[in-house]
């Protein structure tokens, strides 16, 4: 096939990062927050913030510091 115009410089396929990561990959420390009431409990690994729900009011859980 030979070398083409291009100048060689193509990423390819996903640029070999890993699933979800990037700057908004919170990692696994940290602590979920409820955006309603502000009840903060320890993050679980492998447990989406989103997938718990707040102790106190019930409303679902968001990813804080």
């Amino acid at each position: 096939m030979g070398a083409g115009a291009g100048g060689g410089f193509g990423g390819g396929r996903g640029g070999g990062r890993g699933r979800m990561g990037g700057p908004r990959s919170a990692g696994p420390g940290g602590s979920c927050v409820c955006p309603q009431c502000g009840h903060k409990v320890p993050h679980k690994v492998g447990t989406p913030c989103y997938q718990m729900e707040c102790p106190k009011c019930g409303t679902r859980m968001t990813r804080g510091g």
